[in-house]
């Protein structure tokens, strides 16, 4: 059935009140015949216009010649009367809770959008050939209502339901009031007729949430929520640990309640007072949500019967909190910042829930979503698995480490298809992790180098003790959701979930090779901090710093490197002058924010008494990184020449006997003598070898004897 079909009905019988109206009016008007009535006032349509004024001041009021007494009574038997389930504008009415009276008057504004005849017919009625809109003065009449009723003419004002619903606009302020014209946006016209194109205003910025993947419904609070929003319209702000929580929670939930739902994402601080309602679209738009935009967003919620999910929150979120929270919509706020009672000031407060706490991995949202489930999932087909059954049995080792949202894994998964076909290989764990790192992409970088890590454990020559360790790290980085979460083995106090540890040992031992090895085998980015952009000469400016680092590294999935942690994770001492009362404070706030840290830090010393006993008391791990004995550097010396074109019966044991060096310091003489060869144009030689160790042992203030005996 044509969804126009209950309209052109209702048009019907508007069209008989109108023709009944045109023939009382015309009966005594000596101007019903002009041609160009409407245009000027001959003294003939002055006299009659006067007549018509006397005879309303003797009734009493403005009442029109011929009442149609049967108007509202028929408007209420249509809204009274079974939907058929294609009468958009009787399931409109009865959603947003419309009187007949509204009903009627929406429809008489409506009228010309939907029926041209309806244009010269209005047009009449206004005494003006070029009005062809209904005016105020005209729907009163039409619905049988005196005009100085002030019961009727509040129908149009800015607070009641029509214009706050967003159906009906009344326009031209600049006039009387009653010759103001009434219009229907074209997005409500648009929706009775069947078509529901989103608003082009919200265009860019409303989207339906993405379905939740994960079984995020098996969750305690998530089905309390489900259930409370089923029961109504509700107002709840999810507050998340991180960002992405609430909005897989809230999808889950709306899932669960069986409402639809539109995600909108807020442009930023939005202003405490707006413009008014503005139509100019083609406009450039505003940085922040207008008045005009939360309007259309509030009306398409309502025209489709959806709630909305807002997130994330913009940093001063209180005016849109506020234009957002109303009765009829069911509004879920998801943000990483804790509700403020200001933000509804001189409203009531939403529902204030915390966000369930996204867990690692994810597995069954990435194997779904990367087409390594069961054939004849709805969420990847059989091509898609055959590619992927490669990586099924390790993908739940390559993803533990990732933190994303449902959404940030169904965009990574299609990443690393995307990355697949592109190099024609089948899908792999490398392309898994690297488009995971893309959607972990970050603010760090301001504040910190960022190193993607090109080794992997092969590149270490390390003793038994810290290679387990290391391998130890990266277990718990994995697994650090089970054990202190579904376990409960958290120490509580607000603690996080954080990987802590303390890489010690002389420079060149490793330390930060074993950093980039560590990320490798996470398949996370690494980012060394940079203490020129932490240490800050004026008080309280470190300790912003570093809070905008550890913030950043929360949100993101990485490695965080502390190199020379020393210089800022250094022991407390006795307060003699102010200088050492600041340093103890920046101590103090960097052992608190330990604690409450969910990211991987790892930080790396030369000497570790130099450590504060506190911070070593928080760490997870403790590595110590010794200096090569003998055979360990004819490790690291053959380890390094691997890919060097050396010469025939070349043998680096005399450089690793008798030269007592560092991992640096042997990878700088292989460099070294690399050079030299290169540019004799010739492969390296055990000369080459000798020149660079004695190089490197006078660099570190060693004493060698040359060719000649000499030291």
């Amino acid at each position: 059935m044509n969804p126009s079909t209950p309209l052109l009905a209702r048009l019907d019988r508007l069209r008989e009140r109108v023709a009944r109206l045109v023939a009382a009016r015309s009966a005594d008007d000596p101007t019903a015949d002009d041609p160009l009535r409407g245009l000027y006032l001959s003294p003939d349509a002055v006299r009659h216009l006067l007549r018509r004024a006397d005879a309303a001041e003797d009734a009493g009021g403005d009442a029109p010649t011929s009442r149609p007494t049967e108007t509202v009574g028929a408007a209420e038997t249509d809204v009274a009367a079974g939907a058929d389930g294609v009468d958009r504008l009787q399931r409109l009415v009865e959603r947003l809770g419309l009187t007949p009276l509204d009903a009627e008057l929406l429809l008489i504004a409506l009228a010309p959008d939907l029926e041209r005849a309806f244009e010269p017919l209005y047009g009449y009625l206004n005494d003006d050939v070029s009005r062809r809109r209904a005016t105020v003065g005209l729907a009163l009449e039409l619905c049988g209502l005196p005009v100085h009723s002030a019961e009727a003419r509040a129908r149009f004002h800015p607070a009641a339901a029509l214009a706050v619903l967003g159906l009906l606009c009344v326009e031209e302020p600049e006039r009387p009031f009653l010759s103001r014209s009434l219009r229907v946006p074209d997005r409500v016209v648009a929706h009775l007729l069947g078509d529901d194109t989103q608003d082009p205003v919200l265009d860019g910025r409303v989207r339906p949430p993405a379905a939740p993947l994960a079984r995020w419904a098996d969750d305690t609070l998530t089905r309390r929520l489900a259930g409370r929003l089923a029961a109504g319209p509700l107002v709840v702000h999810l507050r998340e640990h991180r960002e992405g929580d609430g909005l897989v929670c809230a999808a889950a939930a709306l899932r669960a309640a069986g409402l639809e739902a539109l995600h909108y994402t807020p442009r930023g601080p939005v202003p405490a007072s707006a413009p008014a309602d503005s139509h100019d679209h083609e406009h450039e738009r505003p940085r922040h949500d207008s008045d005009h935009e939360l309007s259309a967003l509030l009306r398409e919620a309502r025209l489709r019967g959806c709630a909305l999910v807002v997130s994330p929150l913009p940093g001063q979120p209180g005016p849109l909190v506020r234009a957002l929270a109303v009765p009829d919509v069911t509004v879920l706020l998801a943000g990483t910042a804790a509700y403020d009672p200001q933000w509804c000031e001189g409203g009531s407060d939403p529902l204030v829930l915390d966000a369930p706490r996204q867990r690692s991995g994810g597995l069954d949202t990435w194997s779904a979503a990367l087409g390594t489930a069961a054939r004849g999932s709805d969420d990847a087909g059989d091509a898609a698995a055959d590619r992927s059954d490669g990586l099924a049995g390790e993908l739940a080792e390559v993803v533990a480490p990732y933190r994303l949202g449902g959404e940030h894994i169904r965009r990574a998964a299609r990443a690393a298809r995307a990355l697949a076909a592109f190099e024609g290989v089948p899908l792999s764990a490398a392309h898994v992790r690297r488009a995971a790192r893309q959607q972990s992409a970050s603010g760090l970088e301001q504040h910190a180098r960022r190193i993607r890590p090109a080794v992997t454990w092969d590149d270490l020559v390390l003793p038994e003790a810290p290679l387990a360790h290391l391998r130890e790290l990266a277990l718990r980085a994995r697994h650090r959701d089970r054990v202190l979460g579904d376990w409960r083995l958290s120490a509580g106090g607000g603690r996080g979930r954080g990987v802590l540890a303390l890489f010690a040992g002389e420079s060149g031992t490793g330390k930060t090779l074993s950093a980039e090895v560590v990320a490798a085998e996470l398949g996370l980015d690494l980012y060394v901090v940079q203490l020129s952009s932490v240490v800050d000469k004026y008080v309280g400016e470190t300790e912003k710093n570093l809070e905008r680092i550890f913030t950043e590294a929360d949100r993101t999935d990485a490695v965080l490197l502390f190199d020379e942690a020393d210089a800022v994770f250094g022991k407390r001492s006795e307060v003699k002058d102010a200088h050492d009362r600041y340093a103890n404070l920046e101590s103090a706030y960097l052992l608190q924010r330990l604690e409450s840290f969910d990211g991987i830090a790892l930080l790396t010393t030369n000497l570790r008494a130099n450590i504060d006993d506190a911070f070593t008391r928080r760490l997870d791990l403790v590595v110590d990184f010794p200096f090569p004995d003998a055979a360990q550097r004819l490790a690291l010396w053959r380890h390094s020449l691997v890919s060097v074109p050396c010469a025939p019966g070349i043998d680096p044991e005399p450089c690793a006997r008798e030269f007592e060096l560092a991992g640096g310091s042997i990878r700088s003489a292989v460099v070294t003598a690399a050079y030299a060869a290169a540019g004799r144009g010739e492969a390296v030689t055990d000369a080459d070898l000798l020149t660079g160790a004695q190089r490197e042992y006078r660099k570190a203030g060693r004493l060698v004897l040359d060719d000649h005996g000499a030291w």
